[in-house]
């Protein structure tokens, strides 16, 4: 019970009475008290309060205890700085008419008193309700609950901190006061009290009528539009087949279709031609190039120095070599978390060249194979989960027991599980903490056994919460640009997934196949939900969550590059790279420096396990780049290009077109197009005096436009 109303009565508690009322205040704010470094200004708090003990001493001890004054607790320079009576940098945040005022003040009334052992602690904490449907347009009142040791329940709504995960969709009063705009789909609001989280789930519908979806082929579809249904949010339709062949080109071999293949697979009346052609690209080696790419970046295989093109090159290898033969990815990950010995005999143990700290370590594989952002957690309480610095430090255990000596290889050292029992020491505490699981425990590891395959035996276990959500998660965020949780390596129980129950059978579906990645990119590409047309309705074109419609995206640097380089038939070489060698076949970040295209859209430098870094966002120098680039103007007019090829051809200018747009679009011109690229042709034929110009010429210059023209629409820059 808060001192408001009956401060006679009950003695204020500072750990569940004062605290809070500084946190909702925001005085234990990152920005202001619980600044790193120091706090502000010579007073320094304790991160959102989760460390009562040393906040109670701050206030009572430091700075000669000037901040209380028990005799005249309206004096104290808490309350006077708080409720702007003196200047304070932070403004007014408990106005002198509050009851979180009233609260402090009669706790330094009653001597600022410590709390004893019999102080009740907080058990549990809850919201009232905790998910329910809610119009477009409405409000929702929020209730907060927490339970204590004693067994008192107390409302603690006042001094409860809520934060809603989408503002577009919903705004949230500190009173708890829900506002869903006008968005659909789902929404959830963090309710924060003391150390503990909830969260209140909104499912907002349309409430269209959906009178008919596509026709369902896997429990992705049905799960995907039943959503749709109880949100009243009719499905887009699936595309055509020129669109789904390009689309699924893309996403799983990072290239665009050929015109041969383009041309068989429009040809083909093969009900099955679908799934067909996703299985071949599965088997191709462009799958496995591809998908090496996606997952070099993230395990930062960066070269900083000429010795470092050994490792590059090896693991690079390794990697494409284990996805070429679909190595099951619970083996991927323990041959990584776990290799031992040199570059040359075992490639994986370039990953520890560049991850060398064992904070660094846990806090990658966290990020990348558990979907767990633990950085916070080093200093203090993870803000937004559970996790604690024991949690960390307990995590980062796994890894100190790695050795390192030089090998015969120049640059690169040769990896060992050194012997012993492996502790990390938590830097507050100063406490030896041995391995422990997130959530979990980890039977005793004796002296003799590498912690990394006790920590890979528990993420590769089929109870394990976060190992196989946190792959397909990432997998389904790059075949439909958003993730079912958002960021995609960001899994907590305050960051919910907008479809719960198709995060879970994906999760389930990958299990029981064996950690199959190609099993698991087969049923996500041949879902209709997967399939439908980018082009939304009048009642889906605001969804941005719920899958309604393709979210089409812009192609990634490397896949723009090679499909510029095949649609102008000049393709780009690559120092000490084979001719032909395609951009996203590139082994590390080296080739960021010599490529200027490379760099202005954005290929990541494998500087972070986050794929935020990779740049997906359109610019003024990616369009100046396109428009009027040496490179763009050295492609367009090569001598062996498809310009000057198409030139010389002696077809029909019309079956000349159609091949220029079947390469870019993987689809015939339309009418229209055809018609507009045909009377192009016609008036370059004359010079701005009218007389004839060379036919050759003409032709040249015309499809050089033709080719250019095209590059720089959306629908060849965009997966759609």
């Amino acid at each position: 019970m808060t001192a408001a109303g009956s401060a006679a009565e009950t003695t204020v508690s500072f750990r569940n009475d004062v605290v809070p009322v500084l946190t909702k205040a925001g005085c234990n704010l990152g920005p202001c008290h619980a600044k790193a470094g120091g706090g502000q200004n010579g007073f320094q708090l304790s991160l959102l309060g989760f460390e009562p003990r040393d906040d109670y001493e701050e206030l009572i001890q430091e700075s000669r205890g000037r901040r209380l004054f028990p005799a005249a607790p309206e004096q104290s320079l808490v309350l006077r700085k708080a409720s702007g009576q003196v200047p304070h940098g932070g403004g007014v945040r408990l106005p002198a008419d509050s009851d979180g005022y009233a609260t402090i003040r009669e706790w330094i009334r009653q001597g600022a008193p410590d709390d004893g052992a019999d102080t009740p602690k907080l058990v549990s904490f809850e919201i009232e309700p905790k998910e329910l449907v809610v119009a477009r347009q409405s409000q929702q009142q929020l209730k907060a609950f927490a339970k204590y040791s004693d067994g008192a329940v107390r409302e603690v709504t006042k001094t409860a901190l809520f934060e809603a995960n989408d503002p577009s969709m919903a705004e949230v009063s500190q009173e708890g006061l829900v506002s869903v705009q006008n968005i659909p789909g789902k929404v959830a609001v963090m309710v924060r009290f003391q150390g503990k989280v909830a969260v209140f789930t909104a499912a907002v519908p349309l409430g269209a009528p959906v009178e008919s979806v596509p026709p369902s082929r896997n429990f992705i579809d049905d799960l995907v539009f039943a959503n749709l249904k109880n949100l009243g949010m009719p499905p887009s339709p699936v595309c055509d087949d020129a669109t789904f062949l390009r689309r699924v080109t893309l996403d799983i071999a990072g290239r665009l279709p050929t015109e041969e293949e383009t041309t068989r697979f429009l040809a083909s009346s093969d009900s099955n031609k679908r799934d067909q052609w996703i299985d071949e690209l599965l088997r191709s080696p462009d799958y496995a190039d591809f998908f090496a790419s996606k997952w070099t970046a993230v395990l930062k295989n960066r070269r900083d120095d000429a010795s470092d093109i050994v490792s590059n090159f090896a693991f690079h290898a390794w990697i494409r070599d284990g996805l070429l033969a679909n190595k099951p990815y619970d083996q991927f990950v323990r041959e990584l978390l776990g290799a031992t010995g040199a570059v040359i005999g075992n490639p994986a143990v370039a990953w520890y060249k560049r991850v060398k700290d064992p904070n660094q370590q846990l806090e990658d594989v966290a990020q990348l194979f558990l979907g767990v952002r633990m950085q916070c957690a080093q200093c203090h309480h993870h803000p937004f989960e559970r996790w604690s610095q024991d949690d960390y430090y307990s995590l980062s255990a796994f890894f100190t027991q790695i050795g390192r000596k030089p090998s015969g290889t120049r640059g690169e050292d040769l990896i060992f599980h050194k012997r012993g029992i492996a502790t990390a020491t938590n830097i507050k505490t100063g406490q030896a903490l041995k391995p422990a699981a997130l959530g979990d425990s980890i039977p005793p590891i004796p002296a003799d056994a590498d912690p990394r395959l006790k920590l890979a035996d528990w993420m590769s276990s089929p109870d394990n919460p976060f190992f196989a959500k946190a792959l397909v998660n990432r997998y389904w965020k790059h075949f439909f640009q958003r993730g079912l949780i958002e960021p995609e390596d960001d899994i907590r129980d305050t960051n919910p997934p907008s479809n719960p129950e198709l995060l879970d059978a994906l999760a389930k579906h990958f299990i029981d196949s064996r950690f199959d990645l190609k099993s698991l990119i087969r049923e996500i590409t041949r879902s209709s939900a997967y399939q439908l047309s980018a082009i939304p309705n009048e009642h889906n074109v605001a969804d941005r969550q719920n899958y309604s419609h393709y979210y089409h995206r812009r192609l990634q640097a490397e896949v723009l590059l090679d499909s510029m380089d095949r649609l102008t038939g000049t393709p780009t070489e690559f120092a000490n790279l084979p001719k032909g060698t395609r951009a996203v076949a590139l082994p590390d970040n080296s080739y960021n420096k010599s490529s200027a295209f490379l760099r202005v859209f954005g290929r990541p430098e494998a500087a972070s396990v986050c794929e935020c870094e990779r740049v997906q966002t359109s610019s003024l120098a990616q369009s100046l780049h396109l428009i009027n680039s040496q490179e763009m103007r050295t492609k367009l007019s090569s001598p062996t290009g498809r310009a000057e090829t198409l030139a010389k051809d002696e077809r029909p200018l019309e079956a000349r077109i159609r091949d220029v747009y079947i390469a870019a679009y993987s689809r015939e011109p339309r009418p229209e197009e055809l018609k507009n690229a045909v009377d192009f042709f016609a008036k370059l034929s004359t010079d701005a005096d009218g007389k004839p110009v060379d036919a050759k010429v003409a032709a040249r210059e015309g499809f050089q436009d033709l080719i250019w023209a095209l590059i720089n629409t959306k629908e060849f820059l965009f997966n759609h």
